[in-house]
């Protein structure tokens, strides 16, 4: 098995639980060798609360949420809040509140309980700045109503083995909170919940778990343990359409970000991989203000920090690239319009090309009208193909979206850019992004006028 550079997070276990009671050192280190450095152990009740704190105090990679599962919200008094609250206060390492949330399903508690238990660790989350790891099953509407009405969102936190549909899903998006997935994503027959986990944006997923229960499809029937989240992370890989590598940064980081777990490389790229492409960062200046564009929150891309401090020279570009022969290809494309440097873009593509590594520019279309003359001559053999972002079928619905600083003169640019770039470079594409209310099929139509591809690109996922 190919050793993960990035390390997983197991974002959601039960290591107190019986079944690891012999072999726990096992399971950790079993865990390390298929790439898992960090768990987070969750509290059930007072009893696996406390155990959890312990088995973090013990294990450097290992951290503690404290809760009360709904199937024991009959025990949560002032007394069960107050101890949680201490154990909060007095461990650094506890870095969630939870489990909790509502369970329909087996009604183990009566529901009122449940909802009073719920509301409490909601208060207690906010109280205590830590996020709440949520467990909702046949619950939904109530779950999210209860979210609304006490405010979950000041805590933040994420909704654990995710089990609801995708408009519950977008509802917990939209409270700032996080979807994780566990070994049900990997079942055969559950084709509803990897058809949510394509639709969502995997910056606000995690993976984990819930061991010792849930165990992956290869596993079924037998004990679940941290090692196995990785099977859950090839599966989000493959529904993603990316690599196992970009599945372990991206979760990696979101959960540094909403628990404080591990260490999280942030600094600036220049150079950066995503799947087997690798793709260059060279300015974060731009031609258009897009209203979608994700660089206005954070300037992450599939968990690499593309935020430059200054635009780097033709040197330090060739020195990020390192070996191209190790790419599929190798892409100008960061958060910025790549044809702004056209001289560097010439530079690095020429030298690309003499290494025999394909080239390819994402770009939005406008640099002759920046560069006041038609550079597609100039791309002429030293770019394979091109990718212009049409984004709207008209030229006023693209000024709306795209807020070009050349006007409604910046559309008509592009579909000449478009046109005469079929001429001299040998694949061009135009794309959309799927925001509400953009017509695709009428984007498609004007590609299908201009002769050139097409493609959708998934609004929200950048990447």
């Amino acid at each position: 098995m190919k050793k993960l550079t990035t390390p997983l997070v197991d974002s959601h276990a039960h290591l107190d639980a019986k079944p690891f009671t012999e072999d726990l050192d096992t399971v950790i280190e079993r865990a390390r060798e298929n790439g898992v450095e960090h768990i987070l152990t969750v509290g059930c009740d007072l009893e696996s609360s406390r155990s959890s704190v312990d088995l973090a105090l013990r294990y450097p990679n290992i951290y503690a949420s404290v809760g009360i599962h709904p199937h024991d919200a009959n025990t949560v008094n002032d007394s069960v809040m107050d101890e949680l609250s201490r154990m909060i206060e007095s461990v650094g390492k506890v870095v969630a509140i939870g489990e909790t949330g509502l369970d329909f399903y087996r009604d183990h508690s009566p529901r009122e309980q449940q909802r009073s238990s719920f509301r409490r660790h909601i208060q207690l989350a906010k109280e205590a700045g830590k996020p709440l790891i949520i467990h909702d099953r046949d619950a939904h509407d109530e779950v999210i109503q209860i979210m609304q009405e006490e405010n979950a969102a000041a805590a933040g936190g994420v909704l654990h083995c995710f089990s609801g549909d995708l408009e519950m899903a977008r509802k917990c998006l939209e409270m700032g909170f996080y979807i994780s997935f566990a070994g049900p994503l990997t079942y055969p027959k559950n084709e509803a919940l990897r058809a949510i986990a394509q639709a969502l944006p995997i910056d606000r997923m995690l993976v984990e778990t819930d061991c010792p229960y849930l165990s992956p499809q290869g596993w079924r029937g037998k004990r679940c343990e941290p090692a196995y989240v990785r099977t859950t992370a090839e599966k989000l890989a493959e529904i993603k359409g990316l690599s196992i590598e970009d599945v372990a940064r991206i979760t990696s980081l979101n959960a540094w970000r909403l628990f404080g777990i591990g260490k999280v490389d942030q600094s600036t790229r220049i150079a950066y991989v995503i799947r087997n492409s690798l793709y260059l960062n060279i300015t974060n200046r731009c031609t258009n203000s897009c209203t979608f564009c994700a660089k206005f929150n954070d300037f992450t891309v599939k968990g690499h920090q593309l935020c430059l401090e200054r635009e780097p020279s033709v040197e330090e570009v060739m020195n990020a690239i390192g070996d191209p022969s190790l790419y599929d290809e190798v892409v100008f494309c960061g958060y910025g319009e790549p044809l702004l440097r056209l001289d560097l873009v010439k530079e690095v593509a020429g030298a690309m090309k003499q290494s025999g590594v394909t080239v390819r520019i994402n770009t939005d279309g406008q640099a002759n009208l920046v560069h006041h003359r038609n550079i597609l001559p100039e791309l002429a053999g030293l770019v394979d193909s091109i990718s212009v972002s049409l984004n709207a079928p008209d030229a006023e619905t693209y000024q709306k979206i795209c807020c070009s600083e050349f006007g409604e003169q910046g559309y008509a640019a592009l579909k000449d850019f478009l046109l005469e770039a079929k001429r001299h470079i040998p694949s061009v594409t135009a794309t959309a992004v799927t925001l509400p209310g953009i017509d695709i099929e009428a984007c498609r139509k004007v590609a299908d006028e201009l002769q050139v591809e097409f493609r959708e690109r998934i609004y929200n996922e950048v990447g």
